[in-house]
């Protein structure tokens, strides 16, 4: 059975590897500022973490179905959505893009904790046959050690990893250092919990294990 991935990540990609499947890769064409500033227009509120992160993965599943099946109309197999976002004290952190936001909230962040959203979509595609979807979020909290430097803060800036990551870390990469504890599924911090995927494969029909393609 073929695996689309729905995100270029490199995180989520290697999460995927590591579990034994290689996934084909396709990029959502989907402007994520605009959905949910359209949303939160439409419904005159702001919305929650998990909501923004359902949203989202949703979304961009949907974007890459709808495109594979232009390009490949005999794809078999199922599509993955995901999208995170990082939560301290009610305000959702997404990707910082700046150096100097990225210190900002590093310079925060420490000695605190924080919740990891993030949102699963995974859609089975069929020739002939509707579409399936099952979603969900998964939530891990993150605790930043309390002595970590300014120094230190600048040299993690000027790597320029936290830059286009959710909440301006990583965990499995030159971040893990500063963290001190997580509690919940560890790949949900890194991009995609593998135990929630394997869950909404089976809602789906879909048996893990006969994902695997990887020697």
């Amino acid at each position: 059975m073929r695996v689309c991935l729905a995100s270029t990540s490199p995180a989520r990609l290697m999460l995927l590897r590591q579990a034994g499947i290689e996934p084909e890769t396709r990029s959502p064409g989907v402007d994520e500022d605009a959905v949910i500033a359209a949303v939160e227009a439409a419904e005159g509120r702001r919305l929650e973490a998990t909501e923004h992160v359902m949203l989202l993965a949703r979304r961009k599943a949907a974007d890459v179905v709808a495109r594979l099946k232009d390009d490949e109309p005999a794809f078999d197999g199922i599509v993955i959505g995901g999208d995170s976002m990082f939560e301290i004290d009610g305000a959702i952190l997404g990707k910082p893009y700046t150096a100097a936001v990225a210190t900002a909230r590093w310079d925060a962040m420490r000695g605190r904790t924080g919740i990891l959203h993030s949102g699963h979509a995974v859609v089975r595609v069929r020739p002939g046959a509707p579409d399936a979807e099952a979603h969900a979020v998964a939530e891990a909290s993150v605790s930043f050690a309390a002595d970590i430097t300014n120094s230190e803060i600048a040299a993690y800036v000027a790597s320029g990893e936290p830059l286009a990551v959710a909440g301006a870390f990583t965990v499995d990469s030159l971040g893990g250092a500063f963290i001190e504890r997580v509690e919940g599924d560890p790949s949900t911090v890194v991009g995609m919990s593998l135990s929630t995927l394997r869950k909404l494969c089976r809602q789906l029909d879909v048996e893990w294990t006969n994902l695997w393609n990887r020697s």
